[in-house]
C-alpha cells in the first residue's frame, strides 16, 4: 500500500508556509518530505486588518499557485488553513473565492482557539512534553495564541489581537522606533494581556513553550550571542528571561530597520516587524513571570498535518481526535440545556439513514460527523426561544467555541442545524450564501436526512426503534420498526411525511415511509 501524502498550507498574516508530509498508516505517524516559506504580508496595508488589500490578495494567490504545483508534483492532497488576517477581514470571501478559482484550493479559516489547538498538536510532535503541563505561546503577524495543556487535554486557551505586523502598523510608522512609541506599545500589550494574566494564575505549568517566527528569530539571536552558529536547527532550544530582555534591549536600541539588519542572527524578512514581536514576548514574560522558554520548531503547519492524518486514518490517535470534536459538541449542547434524549434519538436515526444510503448521497466520514454534530445541536436554539428556534440554533452553533472544527466546518454544521425545520436552503439566505456551491449541496443533503429523522420523533416518545432503507428505482423506501402496534408510529410517520420534501428535491427521488 502506497503511503498517502498531504500538503499543509499555513496562510499566515506575515508568511505562507507549505509542508509536505507522508503518512504511515500502520503507526499513525508522518514523515516530513519538504518545506517552503514565502513572505506575503497578507495583513499589511490595512488599519487593524479589517480589509485584505488587493495587492496582498494577489501576492497570496501567486504563492498558492506555486504551492499547488509543488503539491501536485508530489502527488499530495492540499489542506490550507488561514489565520488572523483572513479571519478578521471583512472581505475574506473575496480571497477565498479567488484562491479557489485560481488554484482549486479550498481555504479553511481557523478560529483563534482552533489555531491554538493546531499549534499544540504540532508542538507535541516536536518536544518531549506529552507528560508535562505546558504553557504554549505563539506570536503571529496578527494575533498571539495562548494555551495551557496536558497530555493533549486543553485546559485553557485564548487568542489575543497582538501580532508583530498589527502592532508595527499601529505604533511604529515606517518601522521606525522611538522611546515614546515603545512605552505606549508596552502599555497596550500589558492591557490586552489582562485576561491571560488573571486566568493563568489559576493553573500551574511545568514548562513554557514558544513557537513560530518571532520566537524562532529571537532564539536564533540568543543562540549566536552564546557563540552558536547562525541558521542551525533550534528545536528544544531554551533561553532565559534575562537573555530575552537583553535581546529586546538590543532590538529596540536599533531605531531604524537598517540598524536592526546588522543585529547578528536577525531574519532580514522580519527586521521591520521584529521590534513589535519582541515587545510582545517581553511583556508576556513579565506579566506571566516566565523564567525560561523552550522553542518548538513545529507549530501550526505540522499540527494541520497531524490533525488531517488523524481525521483520515483510524487508530488510537484518530479516536482521540473524534473524542475532542465529540466532547466539544456535547459541551455546547449541555451549555444550552438541550433535550438530550430527543437529540440523541434523532441523531441515531439520521446516522442509520446516512449509513444505509451511501450509494445515494456519496458522502464520506467527515460529512457523517457534520450530520452527527448538527443532529445533537439542532434544537439548542430553544435555549433562546421556541419561536424561530432553528435560526437561534444557527447563531448559537456558529458562534460557539467548538474544538476540532474550522470556521468553515462550523458554518456547515450551523446551516444543517438551521434547516432541520421550516424553510428549505435558499441562496438568498445570507448564512447559506456564505458557503460555496459544494458545501451548499452538502448542507442540503444532510439537512434533508436530518429533517426526516427529526420528523420520525415528532412525538418525542422515541417510538421508532429502528429503520431500514432500501432503494427501488426512483424511490427510497424507509421501513420503520416500533412496537407491535403501528398506530404508535402514526404521529411520527406524519412528522416525517411533512418534512421529507427537502430530501426529495435534493436527491430527485421519492420517499415512502412504511
Amino acid at each position: 500500500m502506497s503511503k498517502p501524502r498531504l500538503a499543509a498550507i499555513d496562510i499566515g498574516t506575515n508568511s505562507f508556509h507549505l509542508i509536505l508530509g507522508e503518512a504511515d498508516t500502520n503507526t499513525g505517524k508522518f514523515n516530513i518530505l519538504g518545506r517552503e516559506r514565502e513572505l506575503v504580508r497578507l495583513g499589511s496595508g490595512s488599519t487593524d486588518m479589517k480589509y485584505l488589500q488587493e495587492d496582498a490578495i494577489e501576492r497570496g494567490i501567486e504563492v498558492l499557485k506555486r504551492y499547488k504545483g509543488i503539491a501536485d508534483s508530489a502527488g499530495a492532497k492540499v489542506r490550507a488553513i488561514a489565520t488572523s488576517a483572513v479571519r478578521e477581514a471583512l472581505n475574506q470571501n473575496e480571497f477565498i473565492r479567488k484562491a479557489r478559482e485560481a488554484t482549486g484550493i479550498r481555504v479553511e479559516i481557523a478560529s483563534g482557539v482552533e489555531e491554538a489547538r493546531f499549534i499544540y498538536l504540532g508542538v507535541l510532535q516536536a518536544l518531549p512534553v506529552f507528560d508535562k503541563r505546558i504553557l504554549l505561546i505563539d506570536i503571529g503577524g496578527g494575533s498571539t495564541e495562548f494555551l495551557i495543556g496536558f497530555q493533549r487535554e486543553i485546559i485553557y486557551d485564548i487568542s489575543l489581537k497582538l501580532g508583530a505586523i498589527r502592532l508595527t502598523q499601529r505604533f511604529f510608522k515606517d518601522s521606525e522606533l522611538d522611546s515614546k512609541s515603545i512605552k505606549t506599545c508596552r502599555k497596550h500589550i500589558a492591557g490586552y494581556m489582562a485576561p491571560v494574566t488573571r486566568e493563568s494564575k489559576k493553573y500551574n505549568y511545568e514548562i513554557a513553550v514558544g513557537s513560530s517566527g518571532t520566537i524562532s528569530n529571537i532564539a536564533n539571536i540568543i543562540n549566536i550571542a552564546r557563540g552558536g552558529e547562525d541558521g542551525v536547527k533550534l528545536n528544544n532550544f531554551t533561553f532565559t528571561a534575562k537573555e530575552l530582555f537583553e535581546t529586546v534591549d538590543i532590538i529596540t536600541e536599533a531605531k531604524a530597520v537598517k540598524q536592526r539588519m546588522k543585529i547578528p542572527g536577525i531574519d532580514a524578512d522580519r527586521a521591520d516587524i521584529i521590534a513589535a514581536g519582541a515587545l510582545i514576548l517581553e511583556q508576556i514574560f513579565k506579566e506571566l513571570k516566565i523564567k525560561e522558554m523552550t522553542y518548538s520548531e513545529y507549530a501550526l503547519r505540522e499540527g494541520i498535518l497531524f490533525d488531517t492524518f488523524e481525521k483520515k486514518f483510524s487508530g488510537k490517535s484518530g479516536e482521540y481526535l473524534h473524542n475532542i470534536r465529540n466532547k466539544s459538541i456535547l459541551h455546547v449542547a449541555e451549555n444550552f440545556r438541550f433535550d438530550k434524549e430527543h437529540s440523541h434519538h434523532v441523531t441515531g436515526l439520521a446516522m442509520k439513514i446516512f449509513d444505509q444510503l451511501k450509494d445515494i448521497h456519496k458522502l464520506g466520514n467527515l460529512e457523517r460527523e457534520y450530520l452527527e454534530a448538527a443532529g445533537i445541536l439542532h434544537e439548542v436554539g430553544l435555549f433562546v426561544s421556541h419561536s424561530q428556534h432553528h435560526r437561534h440554533s444557527y447563531y448559537l452553533v456558529r458562534n460557539s467555541e467548538m474544538l476540532g472544527f474550522t470556521e468553515n466546518e462550523k458554518e456547515i454544521i450551523a446551516n444543517i442545524a438551521r434547516y432541520h425545520r421550516k424553510s428549505h436552503p435558499k441562496v438568498k439566505h445570507v448564512e447559506f450564501s456564505k458557503l460555496n456551491s459544494e458545501d451548499q449541496l452538502i448542507v442540503s443533503k444532510l439537512a434533508g436526512i436530518l429533517r426526516i429523522a427529526d420528523g420520525l420523533d415528532r412525538s418525542h416518545s422515541y417510538a421508532v426503534k429502528d429503520l431500514n432503507c432500501t432503494v427501488s428505482g426512483n424511490e427510497v423506501v424507509i421501513e420503520l420498526e416500533g412496537s407491535d402496534d403501528k398506530k404508535d408510529l402514526e404521529l411520527d410517520m406524519w412528522g416525517a411525511e411533512t418534512k421529507k420534501s427537502l430530501f426529495e428535491e435534493t436527491f430527485g427521488m421519492k420517499v415512502k415511509l412504511m
